[in-house]
């Protein structure tokens, strides 16, 4: 970590990282991962205290933190990827504190992006200076705050939703995550098939990864490749991707 002086704080500065790695943000950004860890050490013992209660077996208790843990490998590659690419234009605290939180890089970037646009700039470009840097990680931080906000006001909301759909149709609560969940992963995969045709070969490749994936383990038994075939099916769309791009 450096010290930012007076002197090496200049507005017009195209030298970023005199205020990018500043001691002020690796703390915002150590801060972020304190409390992540805290949450989620509340959870783990939330989660053994009320296992009991339902006559969750201890075994099956761990295998789903197992599950979970596994599952994340794959999503986290994706997250290291998209943290690489930024480091070159808001360095390591700042990018800390992006992936950190809720949201999306693609959709935070592209607010820093058009806040740096109105300032006759752009991430990464000539005129990119400390004060076009301060403004973009502005942008980009208030744009990842509102998803958290509207988490925290909408999650209660859709919880009293919920409760009054399960009493009033069981049967419906029990399709809407469901439902939920795949229209919100196939508009994803939808909105990449036009880009290219890298786009849908990795998108194809990937599908047929997962489907092999869950074939295999449900014929053979095999408990834990279901749990590795997000991060097979992932690692595979990557290596693809990069081979049909240079091919």
């Amino acid at each position: 970590m450096t010290h930012i002086s007076p002197s090496m704080a200049n507005p017009a500065s195209t030298d970023i990282w005199a205020v990018a790695n500043s001691p002020f943000l690796w703390i915002c950004a150590l801060g972020v991962f304190a409390v992540i860890f805290v949450q989620t050490f509340l959870y783990i013992k939330a989660a053994r205290r009320a296992a009991p209660h339902i006559d969750m077996p201890v075994q099956e208790l761990k295998e789903s933190f197992r599950a979970g843990a596994v599952a994340s490998i794959g999503p986290s590659l994706a997250v290291v990827l998209v943290a690489i690419a930024l480091l070159a234009l808001f360095g390591t605290p700042a990018v800390l504190v992006r992936i950190g939180l809720i949201g999306s890089a693609s959709t935070e970037t592209a607010s820093a992006s058009l806040a740096a646009t109105s300032m006759g700039s752009m991430l990464g470009g000539p005129e990119y200076t400390q004060q076009v840097f301060a403004v973009a990680f502005m942008a980009m931080s208030l744009s990842g705050g509102m998803w958290m906000l509207s988490t925290l006001i909408l999650t209660p909301i859709l919880k009293r939703g919920g409760k009054k759909l399960a009493k009033t149709n069981p049967a419906i609560m029990a399709l809407i995550p469901s439902a939920a969940l795949l229209g919100a992963f196939s508009m994803l995969a939808i909105a990449e098939l036009p880009k290219s045709n890298v786009h849908a070969i990795t998108l194809l490749i990937s599908a047929a990864t997962m489907a092999l994936c869950l074939f295999v383990a449900k014929k053979l038994e095999l408990r834990w490749l279901k749990e590795w075939a997000l991060g097979f099916a992932i690692i595979v769309a990557i290596v693809a991707a990069y081979l049909t791009h240079t091919a």
